[in-house]
């Protein structure tokens, strides 16, 4: 990495403990990745043992985040007269081409708890699965599993859901882990931003950047249902936001303010004119945002204005560069070599970049 540029990031009750069945690996991207994991399913089980009758929850992967393109993958509750638990899960049907469960997938739906389409009485098309009310932690373990070991889900941050009730309302809530509500997360942004410049009160012209910094902050750690105090910020400040193999930085520029949403897409690759050729290509195509190749390193950046900062902005950078850095790297890697930010064992070669889910 050059010196303008960030380096890498740093690294229950008893009866959660094994509701995800692994146990964390050493290294503390996985550990902290597993604890999210865990997190979101104690979650989930408590919201699913408290839904009233009639309610109905869905949990779907992003597919702006992660890649998947055309692909919904989603899995849907819904609580019955009698109290029980309704679970659905998107089968091959709805699937596109070359996002469809093999055979091994689909056994292992199976062995997660979930019958074939059609079998359960009402699923159609869709995986089924009934559970009484008591039995929410287990469902909150097959729902949590399906999500992220067959539906490919990196971390629960990749994940949105909605919980309404009989009439299709909103349900309100405590927030599902990381995972991000699709309810009102632009109004989420606007109450925590006044809360914050609030706070700050007369700061005065000399804080405008401290302000702006509190502000971005206040923006990602609410898209991605966090504290601001417990989201991932560097030696260098900047906050980090793993996309599946690649890796997001949003940093606060003062001068002037600006705020540079960038991913170090390849690095360790050689720089040649097809590489160049490649980058303008795909720049050209961007709506917004740039490629460029600096120090045998490809970057992708966004910029977005820090005078007159407006969070919407901040929002469609950070969910445009999310996707874009994790797909970018994967086929710029199959044609350019390099390596990707979580690539572990990439060796510079040439062929066809690698596509689908994070499996």
């Amino acid at each position: 990495m050059t010196a303008d540029h960030p380096s890498a990031p740093p690294g229950a009750p008893a009866h959660h403990e094994s509701i995800l069945l692994d146990e964390p690996s050493t290294a503390d991207l996985r550990a902290k990745v597993t604890q999210a994991w865990r997190e979101f399913a104690r979650a989930l089980a408590d919201r699913l043992s408290d839904l009233p009758a009639g309610a109905h929850l869905e949990l779907t992967l992003d597919p702006t985040a992660s890649g998947t393109d055309d692909a919904v993958y989603s899995v849907y509750v819904e609580v019955g007269a009698d109290g029980r638990l309704a679970a659905r899960a998107v089968g091959n049907a709805t699937l596109p081409q070359g996002y469809r469960l093999d055979r091994g997938a689909v056994a292992d739906m199976v062995a997660l708890g979930w019958s074939p389409p059609g079998v359960v009485e009402g699923s159609g098309d869709q995986f089924g699965a009934d559970y009484p009310t008591d039995e929410a932690t287990r469902l909150a373990a097959m729902l949590s599993r399906t999500l992220r070991d067959v539906y490919g889900a990196p971390h629960p941050a990749f994940l949105v859901y909605l919980i309404s009730d009989a009439e299709g309302e909103p349900l309100p809530g405590p927030p599902l882990g990381t995972a991000r509500s699709e309810d009102g997360l632009g109004r989420e942004i606007g109450t925590e931003l006044e809360k914050v410049l609030a706070a700050a009160g007369e700061a005065g012209a000399d804080t405008e950047v401290l302000e702006l910094a509190e502000r971005v902050r206040t923006v990602v750690s609410t898209m991605l249902k966090s504290d601001s105090d417990r989201v991932q910020v560097d030696s260098d400040g900047d906050i980090n936001i793993r996309a599946g193999s690649a890796m997001v930085f949003v940093r606060v520029r003062d001068n002037p303010p600006l705020v540079d949403v960038f991913s170090p897409v390849l690095t360790e690759v050689e720089p040649t004119e097809r590489l160049y050729v490649k980058l303008s290509e795909l720049t050209n195509r961007m709506p917004i945002g740039r490629l460029y190749c600096a120090d045998d390193t490809v970057w992708a950046s966004i910029p977005v204005f820090g005078r007159n900062f407006q969070p919407t902005h901040l929002m469609l950078a950070v969910q445009v560069m999310t996707g874009l850095a994790d797909e970018l790297d994967d086929r710029l890697h199959g044609e350019f070599g390099g390596k990707r930010f979580f690539g572990e064992g990439d060796k510079p070669g040439r062929g066809e970049h690698r596509t689908g889910m994070y499996l």
